[in-house]
């Protein structure tokens, strides 16, 4: 063998992960010595008899790459800037168009746009397929070149095809951004009912809802809570847990199972628990994956949550970041995780408890808007109570807020568990 091909083959078993082992281990795990010897020829033959001179590293960096595309959707090759893109995801701040995406059929699907990004505000939606990317087809493009080819500097111009459903290819023109992830908000719906939503699971995710959890409970009791998972791409595992936690005062939340045996792990809830009893509501869709599902499918599971709207995406595997040399990384399929129960979601997904199609509602026109009390010489109430005149329709956020179905059913469900309850 040439040094030329010892060179590769060393590499190779690097690329692998198969390592020095002692004599007693090579005879259990023997190298694939033909798979090697055809691939050494192969890569010998192209770099003599390719149309044009390819260098030894392209090559080989070909070589991982294919051997990455061939496993599963999520595993990566992660060159120095995809690497550092994956590192700024999780930290919350990034530049780009705030789309979670993968791969599907060839083309690029959209798992969900991020809320408040470029990609949410023109319109894109989960389930929808990126077909072409400034013209360029991106039909047998790596998941990692589609990425890099959507990023790019704050500011500028991007066009990508897509296609909805079973319609016709429709273009939309989007301006990439510096991203910056707020991945908790909330607010108040009505008196004693609250919402929480979470966009996304960073390091500091965990954190950021037992302090909202703490500052709502000092405004005041709280009746009910609606948390939002709707369109939560996932993130960081160790935050989906701390999120299930803040609601769980003890019990299993979520284990995984791998080959490797630290792939094996129990996550379990401790008596730290901010949200305590408070009525959960949790909403889902078929945007919501990965963390998101981690904590939809142990508050089910648990009994600690009604779990509302679709059906969530189905992504129920763990990803490892192994770090290499060269500022480069492996992102590698290592475990699958399960809910409480035993359930693994992968392409499964979480089915919702109470099943709510998005929806939009509108006031109709129509409606009256004058009741007794409006009416010239009405009658008092025996009572003496008054009620008011002329009901005023919501604008800004209230008005989009009522006009969310999902939503104002979530509420309508906590409204009527505490009026069971009070009875």
């Amino acid at each position: 063998m040439t040094a030329v091909r010892k060179l590769f083959v060393a590499c190779l078993s690097l690329a692998l992960g198969i390592l020095p082992v002692q004599a007693q281990d090579r005879d259990a795990a023997p190298l694939p010595l033909n798979e090697l010897r055809t691939f050494t020829e192969v890569l010998e033959r192209i770099r003599t008899s390719y149309v044009e001179p390819v260098d030894d590293a392209t090559l080989l960096e070909n070589a991982i790459r294919g051997m990455l595309e061939g496993l599963d959707p999520h595993s990566a090759y992660l060159e120095p800037e995809a690497f550092q893109g994956l590192q700024d995801t999780t930290t919350g701040q990034f530049g780009g168009l705030g789309l979670e995406v993968g791969q599907e059929d060839g083309f690029i699907k959209v798992i969900s746009p991020i809320d408040d990004t470029p990609a949410s505000r023109a319109g894109i939606e989960p389930g929808d397929l990126i077909v072409k990317i400034d013209d360029h087809p991106v039909k047998g493009m790596s998941l990692m070149d589609a990425v890099e080819r959507m990023r790019g500097p704050a500011g500028s111009k991007i066009t990508l095809t897509l296609v909805r459903g079973t319609g016709r290819p429709f273009d939309v023109e989007l301006e990439r951004a510096v991203i910056k992830v707020r991945s908790v908000r909330t607010e108040t719906l009505e008196p004693g009912y609250a919402y929480l939503r979470i966009t996304q699971f960073q390091n500091n995710t965990g954190d950021e809802v037992r302090r909202s959890l703490k500052s709502l409970s000092e405004k005041g009791e709280v009746k009910g809570l609606v948390m939002d998972l709707r369109n939560n791409p996932g993130g960081v595992l160790q935050s989906a847990v701390e999120v299930a936690d803040a609601f769980l005062s003890d019990g299993l939340i979520v284990y995984t199972k791998g080959r490797l045996a630290n792939s094996e792990l129990r996550f379990n809830a401790t008596s730290a628990n901010p949200g305590k009893d408070i009525p959960l509501v949790v909403l889902i869709n078929g945007g919501s994956a990965s963390a998101s599902e981690i904590v939809a499918g142990a508050l089910q599971d648990r009994g600690r949550a009604v779990i509302m709207g679709t059906d969530s995406f189905g992504k129920g595997s763990v990803q490892t970041v192994l770090p290499l040399n060269n500022d480069r990384a492996l992102k590698l399929t290592t475990a699958l995780y399960y809910t409480p129960s035993g359930r693994s979601i992968q392409a499964q997904g979480i089915v919702p408890d109470i099943h709510v199609e998005r929806a939009q509602l509108t006031r109709s026109a129509e409606e009256a808007s004058y009741r007794e009390a409006d009416l010239l010489g009405h009658l008092n109430n025996i009572n003496g109570e008054e009620r008011p005149t002329l009901r005023k329709p919501t604008t800004g956020e209230a008005a989009e807020r009522e006009a969310d179905y999902q939503l104002n059913q979530a509420l309508n469900l906590l409204k009527g568990l505490n009026i069971t309850r009070a009875r």
